[in-house]
């Protein structure tokens, strides 16, 4: 039985739409776009929040088509050099329940054609947030080392942008500087087709999402929510 959620359909879809990034060829291909890869992610969604109450029940897996867990495919162009209209990737988000928007503490699913991960933690925090974070951190540096250790540091890579210089108030010489200096906060762990494409891949998100939850914990509450 395949798995209903992911499919090698919704890679080649994607493929196609990097070839042909246009209003015109992705209006003639939408049924391939619902059936292919959004409604068969929304059913993802639906169906994972079982699994993400026992994560955190503050956590939310929104099915909705817009405004939810998943990501929307048309890119925002306002403000890039970049037009083309259309995103190459799929990305699910599930966040807790007072997050205004995806610049938050959660965990996230990247699905492209060329290379799918899982990410947990957050992603581009606003100055205020990360300015919470840092303090948390020099408040409480056993604790995020403990985050930051035992599963997130054996099976997932910290990854993001850096400050070129200590955040304000604090010393280059402080033993969590390059932590301390991180505009990204998100843990990287790649997944395979072969994975996505099992039909037991739900139970595995779960467990890639459940392993490395402290560090999400931490975060989560260093913003101010519960988790």
């Amino acid at each position: 039985m395949p798995n209903p959620y992911i499919s090698p359909k919704l890679f080649r879809f994607l493929s196609d739409l990097e070839e042909n990034s246009n209003r015109d060829w992705f209006e003639e291909n939408r049924d391939r776009f619902e059936g292919d890869l959004r409604e068969p992610l929304l059913g993802f969604i639906e169906d994972f929040s079982e699994h993400l109450e026992k994560i955190s029940p503050h956590f939310v897996a929104d099915p909705r088509k817009s405004g939810g867990s998943l990501f929307r495919i048309f890119r925002d162009v306002r403000f890039s050099k970049d037009k083309t209209p259309y995103k190459t990737n799929a990305g699910i988000h599930f966040r807790d329940e007072r997050a205004k928007d995806a610049y938050a503490p959660g965990f996230y699913l990247h699905l492209d054609p060329k290379e799918s991960f899982v990410g947990v933690g957050i992603w581009h925090p606003d100055a205020p947030t990360a300015k919470r974070i840092r303090e948390s951190i020099v408040e409480r540096p056993g604790a995020w080392k403990r985050a930051t250790g035992g599963v997130l540091g054996k099976s997932f890579t910290l990854e993001g942008d850096s400050l070129k210089r200590p955040p304000r108030g604090l010393h280059k010489d402080h033993p969590l500087i390059e932590d301390l200096k991180r505009k990204d906060l998100i843990g990287v762990t790649d997944i395979s087709k072969k994975q996505l494409f099992a039909t037991d891949f739900m139970d595995t998100f779960a467990e890639t999402c459940r392993s490395p939850k402290g560090f999400v914990k931490f975060l989560t509450e260093a913003v101010g929510f519960e988790f």
